[in-house]
C-alpha cells in the first residue's frame, strides 16, 4: 500500500479540495466539509496537529491527527465538531489503512484512536486482536418522509396537545409567535449575536461555555455559518414572540440531511412556554413541506426530549 505522508495540519488549506473530494466519495457531509473543519482547526487547534495523507495527488484517505499523551495519536475533534475529522474512499476498510498510519506516525505510539465515527458514513468494521470499536452515544434524526400531517400525528398525544395549549395562552397574552429563517451570509453576524444573547441569558453563561460574536465559538459559528450561507447550504432559524427573539437554531447542510449544530432560547421571555419547541414544530413543518433534504440530524446524545420528535436512533 502507498505510504501515508504527514504534513503540519496549517497546510490543510493546500489540500482542502482533495479532502472534499474524498468526502464526496461518500456521503458528503456537512461536518467533514473542509468550510466547517478549517474554522475548527485555526480557532480550537494546538499547533501540535497533523494532516496525515494516504496516496499522492490523488489521495484515498485523509485525517486531521493530534498527539494524546506520550504515546497514543487520535483524530482532531473539538467540542464543536460531532464527528472525527477523517474521510476515506469508501473502498477502502479500516483494517487496511489503520495499521500503516499508525507506523507513520512520530513518537512511536501504541494507541490510534479514531473519534465519533457515524457508522452511516463509515461503517463500523469487526473487532480484531488489533483493532476494537466502542460504542459512543446515541443519537437521533428526523426523516423527512411523506407530509408533515402524518408526522405530527405519528408524535405522542401529550406532545400535540402541549403544543397546541401554550399557542392558546401565547394568544391570551397577545403575542405572535413567528418563524424567520435567515439564509443570506451577510445576516450571520447579527445571526450569532442574537444567538449570543440568548445562552448569556441562561445557565451555560453562569459556566462561562456560552457563544459570544467575539470569543473562539463566536467566531467559528459566524465564519462557518457564512460559508455554508455563500453556497446555499447554511440556515439560521430565529423564533419570536411579538417583537423578541426567544429560540433560534443553527445549522447546516449537505446534500441529504440538515444538521443542527447549536440551540438556545430565551429563559426570561418564555412566558411558561417552551418556545424551542414551538419552533421546532414549524421549522419541521417548513423543512418537510420544502421536501428538499432527506433528514435532520441532532448529532447529540439521545435525551428524553428528543424523543418525543422521532423514534430513529442509532449508535455512534
Amino acid at each position: 500500500m502507498t505510504p501515508w505522508t504527514l504534513y503540519p495540519a496549517a497546510r490543510f488549506s493546500e489540500f482542502q479540495d482533495a479532502w472534499q473530494h474524498l468526502n464526496q466519495q461518500g456521503r458528503n457531509s456537512a461536518l467533514l466539509d473542509p468550510a466547517f473543519l478549517a474554522p475548527a482547526l485555526e480557532l480550537f487547534g494546538t499547533g501540535k496537529e497533523r494532516l496525515a495523507v494516504l496516496g499522492g495527488s490523488t489521495p484515498s484517505a485523509m485525517a486531521l491527527l493530534r498527539p494524546t499523551g506520550r504515546r497514543g495519536w487520535e483524530t482532531f475533534q473539538p467540542s464543536q465538531c460531532p464527528l472525527g475529522s477523517w474521510v476515506s474512499h469508501p473502498s477502502l476498510t479500516w483494517q487496511a489503512v489503520l495499521p500503516p498510519l499508525l507506523r507513520s506516525l512520530p513518537g512511536f505510539p501504541v494507541v490510534l484512536g479514531i473519534t465519533q465515527q457515524d457508522p452511516d458514513l463509515f461503517p463500523r468494521p469487526p473487532a480484531s486482536r488489533t483493532l476494537k470499536t466502542l460504542d459512543y452515544i446515541q443519537t437521533a434524526r428526523v426523516t423527512l418522509q411523506g407530509p408533515f400531517e402524518a408526522y405530527w400525528q405519528a408524535r405522542g398525544k401529550n406532545l400535540r396537545a402541549n403544543m397546541k395549549k401554550q399557542r392558546n395562552a401565547l394568544t391570551k397574552l397577545g403575542l405572535e409567535p413567528r418563524l424567520e429563517i435567515l439564509t443570506r451570509a451577510q445576516d450571520m453576524d447579527q445571526a450569532v449575536r442574537d444567538f449570543g444573547q440568548l445562552e448569556s441569558s441562561g445557565w451555560k453563561n453562569d459556566q462561562g461555555t456560552a457563544i459570544h460574536r467575539d470569543n473562539a465559538q463566536g467566531r467559528f459559528y459566524t465564519r462557518v455559518l457564512e460559508s455554508f450561507c455563500a453556497r446555499g447550504k447554511g440556515r439560521v432559524y430565529r423564533y419570536w414572540f411579538g417583537d423578541v427573539v426567544t429560540a433560534m437554531d443553527l445549522c447546516i447542510a449537505d446534500e441529504s440531511s440538515l444538521i443542527i449544530l447549536k440551540t438556545a432560547y430565551n429563559e426570561q421571555a418564555s412566558h411558561g412556554t417552551s418556545p424551542a419547541f414551538l419552533m421546532r414544530q414549524e421549522s419541521f413543518q417548513h423543512l418537510f413541506e420544502e421536501n428538499a433534504l432527506a433528514r435532520i440530524e441532532f448529532y447529540g446524545k439521545v435525551l428524553e426530549w428528543h424523543t418525543r420528535w422521532t423514534d430513529e436512533i442509532r449508535t455512534l
